[in-house]
């Protein structure tokens, strides 16, 4: 028995999320269906984390097991032939038994991407939120440098969230602007936020864009994020962002090199 892990990237606009639901269609229904077909194994495989409809990956990592003996180097462009194509699996390699794709992961880098434009970019409709108001970038900024350290995330996952502890490390937040010309709209550009963890809790990402989203629409004070921290009440946090804006950037692992950074 051998097992694989593999590197996949996916545009999330047309699925149920990564993980198998009852009513179908998502991505890991889509690898498991490729697999079988060209290994004749019916398998489950192991992500390294759930990502919810209409969310994206760039560096989302799974493994599965099989008696395949299809040669590793040849996993890539014969699994791909028979997925879809907003589903592109990028390297494969075999790992030891123990290895599991989401309880070997040492970080996470989620990216959360807004379009700050006059008018929607047609071209990136499905993976940037668009937001057609101006922006302070820096205070937003501050308030996204709040969250790095050990928190209770209780204020910034969703109510209910069936998980022992709240409590989770950020390791570091960037916040990334990219203007561009515009001559109808001088602050037009893209924001990245960016946040890396030892893990994530529902929707934590999102909300923690939505709360750093009011502060930079001056409805928030920057200075606010501990407060919000120490409350412990998902109320006094900003909303849900919408899904699409989120991607899953990067998984890192101790030996597992996944070629993301």
């Amino acid at each position: 028995m051998r097992n694989i892990a593999m590197l996949v990237s996916y545009d999330g606009t047309g699925y149920n999320g990564f993980q198998t639901q009852p009513d179908g269609n998502t991505v890991q229904d889509k690898l498991e269906a490729g697999i079988w077909q060209l290994t004749g194994e019916r398998t489950k495989i192991t992500g390294s984390g759930r990502t919810d409809a209409g969310v994206h990956a760039r560096g989302q990592v799974f493994n599965f097991l099989t008696d395949s003996r299809v040669p590793v180097e040849r996993w890539c462009l014969a699994l791909n032939s028979r997925l879809p194509n907003d589903i592109v699996v990028r390297s494969a390699r075999e790992v030891p038994e123990s290895f599991h794709a989401r309880r070997s992961a040492k970080r996470k880098t989620y990216r959360y991407s807004i379009q700050r434009s006059k008018f929607p970019d047609v071209f990136h409709r499905t993976t940037r939120f668009h937001h057609p108001r101006q922006l302070a970038v820096d205070t937003m900024r501050t308030a996204l440098a709040a969250f790095v350290g050990e928190h209770d995330f209780t204020s910034f996952c969703s109510v209910g969230t069936p998980v022992e502890s709240h409590v989770r490390t950020i390791f570091g937040t960037r916040l990334l602007y990219e203007p561009y010309q515009d001559p109808d709209d001088g602050d037009a550009g893209v924001i990245h936020l960016e946040v890396t963890g030892n893990g994530f809790l529902y929707n934590m990402v999102r909300i923690i864009a939505g709360t750093v989203l009011e502060v930079g629409e001056g409805k928030r004070d920057p200075l606010g994020i501990d407060a919000i921290l120490k409350g412990r009440n998902r109320e006094l946090a900003g909303p849900t962002a919408v899904a699409h804006g989120l991607t899953l950037w990067n998984v890192e692992y101790e030996f597992f090199q996944t070629g993301l950074d």
